[in-house]
């Protein structure tokens, strides 16, 4: 099994989603997130004062899926994500020893 971590831009999510859910995956945690990266975050205005944001917000989207899914699941979420410009997000696949389903004791790729 993968873990598939992907950083994105808020406003993708839904697209996302869809793209994930059109291949198969049927389970996803997503949390609101701050950082940055080459972007460096960015300049606002709020009451006619420049004032800058270091700390950019994403979202975290993460996913376990069976080995087989793992290189659909990040084609899948790179398009859907992908607007060009910078800030678009990254993504990272770690291997998965075992999972285990509370409610019925399921373990390993039944328990996804």
């Amino acid at each position: 099994m993968t873990k598939i971590e992907a950083v994105i831009k808020p406003f993708r999510l839904n697209e996302v989603q869809e793209a994930l859910t059109s291949i198969g995956i049927l389970g996803m945690t997503v949390s609101e997130v701050k950082g940055f990266g080459r972007q460096k975050g960015h300049v606002e205005l709020y009451r006619g004062a420049e004032y800058t944001v270091n700390f950019v917000p994403k979202l975290l989207i993460i996913t376990v899926v069976p080995d087989e899914l793992a290189d659909r699941a990040v084609d899948a979420i790179q398009k859907a994500a992908y607007t060009g410009k910078i800030g678009d997000g990254k993504i990272f696949l770690s291997k998965i020893e075992d999972v285990v389903r509370i409610r019925t004791k399921e373990t390993g790729v039944e328990a996804l």
